[in-house]
């Protein structure tokens, strides 16, 4: 019975020797390389200058700002660049659309895009409503795109006929291959423009399921999907998401002002027309025709992305909810669980073997377990399975944070919040990025705070905003970072406190941070809206928020929010 109880104690402390062994070992600091479709506009494509350039190519570099980590940006023709991945050359892809079929070859990350597919034709060729009315013509496509799979597994085959870009697929079609071409319809819009292929307008749209755009790796790389995943989530708090995805996506939004254009052009068609003959008539309506034909054409395009906006987010917390909730939460909770139900029995052995230990070193004296002395193996066991128990507990909390963050955003509905909790989540979520901006980082909370009126993930969205901030302006890793909260009874008003020992900002610069678009940041990305949207939220829920500063002794940000009245209905 005692060689047995030995045993089980060597066995415990290797497994904890390991575990510490494996927290202690870095991040990979090595170039990830990251590959892209070199013809895919307004996503990714070469420049006039041969540079990397997009939306997702934007995207990508923010990521790994706020993630640390150091990037090369490939593109490609498709063909090459999937290769690549494959070979191991390339680490992860910018774009890929998620399929069943791709799934068992790849690990795919929260998605970032939705494409909506669409058939183009010239004007004047017969109008198409669905894939269907296609079968027996033949279909232009680009080689190995997501259509092209799709239209394959639907045994397609026969009637398509493949080009090497969404570009050469249009530039054909508009010199008369084929009378029809299924493309995704904003990089089809924008080369449209930019090529000036006017002969071209969309017959049908959402002719496919809509296809989710991901980071895309190699089976088994999960950790670098998880690190994209994190990457995107806070962008995602920060609101510098949305700044990116405006900017490109919004290529088509010079169409609202293209309504003064056509008024103006209109007006002087109008005036002549009472003093001009039939025949002038007759071309001014043709014109016209064309005008308002190319308008409906690009405004339907528009109204349908602004749609998809609204189901991007959604779509991509639905996502993140089935890679973080069933990866995560699977791969992760099950083993937690295991250890949190066993660990009772491994303490209530431990104690059991304490009294039969004792009595064997009275009788025989001082040993050792394990290469360590018995009575310092009877002090430390018990500290050690109580760290394992706790760090089990905090894996669990961890996933629940995960699965809180990926709930649907319903930014009308307010609810009796704890500030501390708000506060505590938020900076769970921005832990990463904190410990790399700060080696001093540090939180008090109050203690019996009044509740506070308000929408959660709206509130935490403000906390990591101005944690970002802070250590966005600290010159060096040793500088610190502070946060208090407390409850000013005099107002009524519960406070949070966040301090940072950075450069400091200008008098004159104090008074304009919360004006949109203003940022003493622009060379390094800034683009102002990050505390104009905070500055919103806050005084949507009822409160201020404040600054404090001077040059090279740091910025003191300082949060009020009303505290909840009991029986209050707000919401």
């Amino acid at each position: 019975m005692f060689t047995r109880i030995l045993l089980l104690l060597i066995i415990l402390g290797l497994t904890v020797t390991g575990a510490h062994a494996e927290q202690a070992t870095g991040r990979d600091l090595r170039v990830i390389v990251v590959g892209g479709n070199s013809n895919y506009p307004p996503y990714q494509f070469l420049d006039k200058n041969g540079e990397p350039a997009g939306y997702i190519v934007d995207l990508t570099r923010a990521i790994a700002r706020v993630m640390g980590l150091q990037v090369s940006i490939r593109l490609d023709d498709f063909g090459k660049i999937l290769k690549g991945l494959d070979s191991g050359d390339i680490d992860i892809l910018e774009g890929l659309s998620y399929s069943e079929t791709r799934a068992k070859e790849y690990d795919f990350s929260t998605p970032h895009s939705i494409i909506v597919q669409a058939i183009f034709a010239r004007k004047g060729t017969p109008a198409v409503k669905s894939l269907e009315d296609l079968k027996g013509k033949k279909v232009l496509v680009h080689r190995g795109g997501g259509m092209h799979s799709y239209l394959q597994e639907r045994h397609y085959d026969p009637d398509l006929v493949l080009t090497d870009s969404p570009r050469e697929t249009l530039q054909q079609l508009a010199a008369g291959q084929c009378d029809y071409a299924v493309v995704a319809l904003l990089p089809a819009m924008y080369i449209i423009r930019e090529e000036k292929l006017t002969n071209l307008v969309p017959v049908a749209t959402n002719v496919a399921p809509q296809r989710y755009y991901c980071y895309a790796v190699k089976k088994g790389n999960a950790e670098l999907v998880a690190q994209m995943n994190e990457g995107l989530s806070i962008l995602k708090k920060t609101g510098e998401f949305n700044q990116i995805y405006d900017k490109w996506i919004g290529v088509l939004e010079p169409q609202r002002t293209s309504w003064v254009t056509v008024a103006k052009y209109a007006a002087l068609v109008v005036i002549p027309l009472s003093l001009i003959l039939a025949a002038t008539v007759f071309w001014s309506y043709s014109l016209r025709r064309q005008v308002a034909q190319r308008t409906e054409s690009l405004s339907n395009a528009l109204a349908e992305l602004q749609r998809n906006q609204q189901q991007l987010v959604q779509a991509d917390k639905m996502a993140a909810l089935g890679i973080l909730v069933s990866g995560v939460a699977h791969e992760i909770n099950n083993p937690t669980g295991i250890i949190l139900m066993n660990m009772p029995t491994l303490k209530k052995i431990f104690r059991d073997a304490e009294r039969i230990l004792d009595r064997y070193q009275e009788e025989e004296g001082e040993f050792a377990l394990g290469g360590i002395r018995y009575q310092r193996v009877r002090q430390e066991v018990p500290l050690i399975l109580d760290e394992i128990q706790d760090g089990a507990q905090r894996i669990k909390k961890t996933v629940e944070d995960l699965k809180n963050f990926a709930r649907k955003d319903d930014e009308a509905r307010k609810e009796s919040l704890d500030l501390n909790h708000v506060v505590q989540t938020a900076v769970r979520l921005v832990d990463v990025a904190t410990r790399k901006m700060t080696n001093n980082f540090s939180a008090s909370y109050g203690e019996g705070l009044p509740r506070v009126f308000g929408n959660e993930q709206r509130l935490e969205q403000v906390v990591v905003n101005l944690v970002m901030n802070a250590g966005q302006a600290l010159p060096d890793p040793s500088r610190a970072i502070s946060m208090q909260t407390s409850y000013d009874a005099g107002s009524g008003r519960v406070m949070l406190t966040v301090h940072d020992e950075g450069t400091g900002i200008s008098p004159e610069h104090l008074k304009h941070l919360t004006d949109p678009f203003f940022t003493t940041k622009r060379e390094s990305g800034g683009t102002g809206l990050g505390l104009s949207i905070s500055a919103n939220i806050i005084k949507d829920h009822g409160g201020e928020i404040s600054f404090e500063s001077s040059l090279g002794k740091g910025t003191t940000v300082t949060l009020a929010l009303p505290a909840a009245v009991a029986g209050s209905e707000h919401g």
